[in-house]
């Protein structure tokens, strides 16, 4: 059974600190994985995450497609549920963000988006984090498009 976070466990001022870090999370898992890096992102995702995200890549690769992505930055940021469950805390936010992306083949040839527009982008991604855990960090734990 869900229950909601206290207000005491997650106030304006801790709402406000989290979608800050959420913001800087998203950018960079973003980039990176545009990039094809997952070693710098590893530790913001779950096992299960980081597998999908691995496999994605690794068919890329396979068909020999490159991703080129710019970032441009988040219009909003919005938190649509939090909850806990145990020590578990679980917050999902609502992305709207501007990108530049494409997919080219091997030829260089552009098989999907367009180098030159800028789209926006909605996500809607989910954080977890062990209350009792000592790190900082809230992992990745699912994304919906």
């Amino acid at each position: 059974m869900k229950k909601n976070i206290e207000q005491a466990d997650f106030d304006e001022k801790a709402k406000e600190s989290f979608l800050s870090g959420a913001k800087i999370a998203y950018e960079t898992i973003i980039t990176n994985f545009a990039n094809g890096n997952l070693k710098n992102i590893k530790f913001l995702l779950d096992k299960k995450v980081f597998d999908q995200f691995n496999e994605a890549l690794k068919e890329r690769e396979n068909k020999g497609h490159k991703s080129e992505t710019t970032f441009i930055g988040i219009s909003s940021a919005s938190i649509k549920d939090n909850n806990k469950k145990n020590n578990i805390l679980e917050v999902t936010v609502d992305f709207v963000s501007e990108i530049i992306s494409c997919v080219k083949d091997k030829e260089n040839k552009i098989i999907s988006g367009d180098p030159n527009k800028v789209k926006k982008v909605f996500d809607t991604w989910k954080f977890s984090k062990d209350s009792k855990s000592r790190n900082p960090n809230w992992l990745l734990i699912d994304t919906q498009i």
